[in-house]
């Protein structure tokens, strides 16, 4: 039976148990590293309950931890008037998601609960032990079977929205490290990446949407940077032409955004009809369309320049839940289209940062106070696609 004892000239509680059965027995006599015996009483229980589990050959490195775990919890009660913060896995995460349900968009939420619920189904029982049981190995196997099943970007998802969900139980106590942290994301190797699009590619986009929504749409999200879901909810309030300026909350990042409006895209909005009803959108086809719609939209104009294949939409036998392919060209390549052509104009990588809306720490920690002369000088230089695409040029 285990117990602990005082040695002379030492602070500390030391604590006496056995592992072992038979000849292998083996008496241990370690410090407990604290001088409260009720303490010391609890770690050494810990550990003679280790060493019962060892003795049957089923102590595990798993079960080790779990017995600690409870060791520890139990020292913190001994201590303290209130219990030690815990969670199962599955209810922290839920909590976790509800939380997020206040601050971020429906269809944020609905990727972050679609991979909480992915992993507890992948935890099995699991799922239902205490958060501090997941090791890295559990996150980098949910990762691979993702990979596997899925795809390389549905795997790295995981890892990011578990990243985020472990690191608000350590903020908050409830574990000690986040075990998803040290699991890498995939390398994307062998998958399609989107890319920008060349100014030749740019001309024959327009020249295919001219007469449409699409066409101001497209030079929006050119000259502007801004994502598919803010092009399509701008309104005429957004807008000031005398200022030469367009203002809108980004949809993604909750962030104000304040840009000074390029000179074809200015002239082309100066060109659309007018209203008297500033809560009109400027592109009346597309603001009444679901994601899923304009995403759809976009494309087709892509497939009738040849820089797109058409969707069949036929099944691929691999379930609702297998992700689409990531296509090379997209309306999200016209945001990288309008950094690399900043870049590429003599605009330094904070200026480019700042107007397409990222947070770096380049404009942190030099560049806080970008004025508004710089901004409007570097979306100046950006080079007039309009002029030939009008021409037909190709």
């Amino acid at each position: 039976m285990a117990s602990v004892h005082k040695q002379a000239g030492k602070p500390y509680w030391f604590c006496s148990y056995s592992t072992g059965t038979g000849l292998e027995r083996k008496r241990h006599f370690k410090s407990t590293k604290t001088v409260d015996k009720q303490e010391a009483l609890e770690v050494c229980r810990a550990w003679e309950q280790a060493a019962k589990i060892g003795r049957t050959g089923k102590l595990t490195p798993e079960t080790a931890r779990e017995v600690i775990a409870r060791g520890v919890a139990d020292v913190f009660t001994a201590s303290n008037s209130e219990t030690m913060p815990n969670s199962s896995v599955r209810a922290w995460c839920r909590q976790w998601l509800d939380a997020k349900q206040i601050e971020a968009e429906p269809s944020t939420v609905t990727r972050y609960g679609y991979v909480i619920e992915h992993f507890a189904a992948f935890l099995g029982t699991k799922a239902e032990r205490d958060i501090a049981s997941v090791r890295p190995s559990d996150i980098a196997r949910f990762r691979d079977q993702q990979a596997r099943d899925l795809s390389r970007n549905t795997a790295n998802l995981g890892i990011k929205v578990l990243r985020a969900c472990f690191n608000a139980a350590f903020k908050q106590g409830i574990i000690t490290a986040n075990p998803a942290t040290v699991v890498d994301r995939l390398k994307q190797r062998g998958e399609c990446k989107r890319r920008p699009f060349t100014l030749s590619e740019l001309r024959r986009v327009l020249d295919a949407a001219e007469g449409s929504d699409w066409y101001g749409a497209t030079l929006t999200g050119l000259y502007t940077g801004a994502r598919l879901s803010d092009v399509t909810r701008l309104t005429w309030r957004a807008v000031d032409l005398q200022q030469n300026t367009v203002v809108f909350v980004a949809k993604k990042t909750g962030k104000r955004m304040l840009l000074p409006l390029a000179k074809p895209l200015s002239e082309h909005l100066a060109s659309l009809p007018s209203t008297d009803d500033p809560n009109a959108p400027l592109f009346p086809s597309l603001a009444k369309l679901t994601v899923g719609q304009l995403s759809d939209g976009f494309h087709g104009v892509l497939v009738s320049v040849g820089m797109a294949q058409a969707r069949n939409h036929k099944s691929t036998g691999k379930g609702r839940n297998t992700a689409r392919p990531v296509a090379e060209l997209s309306f999200h390549s016209l945001r990288h289209s309008f950094v690399s052509i900043l870049k590429s104009t003599g605009a330094n990588e904070a200026v480019a940062m700042a107007l397409a809306g990222h947070e770096t720490k380049a404009i942190s920690q030099n560049y806080t106070h970008l004025d508004t002369a710089t901004l409007r000088g570097a979306v100046d230089s950006m080079p007039d696609v309009t002029k030939s695409a009008k021409k037909g040029a190709k």
